[in-house]
């Protein structure tokens, strides 16, 4: 990990090195925050997403990943997940052949969440999804 931006009150982020041991101190630490906020039962979703938005930010781009989360707000709140990359082109949804190896990755993300979309940074992207909080 590079560092930690903050993970105290509503917002948690962490920026990794564009290296392989990212994904899974991404998971890592999604998986912690979420454990600190009560939020054990996104985990395991929120961890995976994390992992194959990591993923796909090692695989076509260069320099650090951020992720951040924002704690959901009130019981119907959702939980926002942001990665970014210093790769200003936004990902491309693809449909996957049986046979393909890869380009599952946003699929599953969109399966997965309530919504998801990208937006440009100064320096790169964002791709973010919301979580349901399970009532």
């Amino acid at each position: 990990m590079i560092g930690l931006i903050d993970t105290e009150g509503d917002c948690a982020g962490w920026t990794f090195p564009a290296d392989p041991g990212a994904v899974r101190a991404a998971r890592s630490a999604v998986r912690g925050q979420l454990r600190d906020w009560d939020l054990t039962a996104l985990a395991d979703i929120a961890a995976l997403l994390v992992s194959e938005l990591v993923t796909n930010a090692l695989r076509h781009a260069t320099g650090p990943i951020g992720v951040r989360l924002v704690r959901p707000v009130g019981p119907d709140g959702v939980l926002l997940v942001e990665v970014s990359d210093p790769l200003p082109d936004p990902p491309r949804e693809r449909v996957a052949r049986p046979e393909d190896e890869s380009g599952r990755g946003l699929q599953l993300v969109a399966d997965a969440c309530v919504r998801w979309g990208t937006r440009p940074g100064e320096t790169g992207k964002t791709v973010w999804f919301e979580l349901a909080v399970p009532g």
